[in-house]
């Protein structure tokens, strides 16, 4: 897989990029990212990317000629090209499931005040990770890709992600590790117990009673 990033700050991904997961799975060539600021392909003298919206209002908005040359130059037959903004569809875990299956991402963050509204025209998804505003795409861009990465064969083992929250509509179940009594608190004692099958029951009673009490609409699509 590739995954090219578009954005004005591409020193924000540095750290993103290098470190755990993500950053054993692009040394692995497992997964390529490549990381392109958006002022690179502005033709204005001064690089500008943005400028006043027609009709007034509150900052600055992204234009479109810096965006639509970035894409036209990265761009490939197999590419998804995904726009981050608040007013994306709302990510889930069964979309990261369906990128990690993609060969080419290419992800615009926006910025300032929002961007220029035709360079929705060049887009296939638009994607939210929640009902709140951030300063950019940047942040939600890394969570996104993150979600994905970790998908891919071979990243972490298939049993890790097969057991995780949302899978099945359940979140998942408590785990404990060393020591068995810490001030007060015990460890279940059917985990101790060596006997798999009322260690799986235990852990299929706890998903439902965590997924009943902190998130009963996934019950209700399971």
């Amino acid at each position: 897989m590739k995954i090219d990033i578009l954005t004005l700050f591409p020193d924000m991904f540095t750290a993103f990029l290098n470190e755990s997961i993500i950053g054993r799975a692009i040394r692995n060539k497992q997964v390529e990212v490549e990381v392109h600021d958006i002022r690179f392909y502005s033709k204005d003298p001064h690089k500008k990317v943005d400028d006043y919206g027609f009709g007034g209002g509150r900052g600055m908005v992204l234009m479109c000629q810096p965006i639509f040359d970035a894409v036209d130059a990265l761009k490939r037959e197999d590419t998804i090209v995904i726009l981050m903004t608040p007013q994306g569809k709302q990510y889930k875990q069964k979309d990261a499931k369906i990128l990690s299956q993609c060969q080419h991402l290419l992800f615009i963050c926006g910025h300032y005040e929002g961007f220029d509204e035709r360079i929705r025209s060049i887009v296939d998804m638009e994607l939210s990770i929640g009902d709140f505003i951030l300063t950019g795409g940047e942040i939600p861009s890394m969570a996104i890709i993150d979600s994905i990465i970790r998908l891919l064969p071979g990243v972490i083992t298939k049993q890790s992600h097969e057991k995780e929250s949302f899978n099945e509509n359940l979140l998942d179940y408590p785990v404990y590790t060393k020591p068995r009594d810490f001030r007060g608190m015990l460890v279940p004692e059917v985990l101790l117990s060596g006997h798999h099958k009322n260690i799986e029951m235990f852990r299929l009673e706890e998903q439902l009673k965590r997924t009943k009490d902190r998130r009963p609409d996934l019950l209700e699509k399971s």
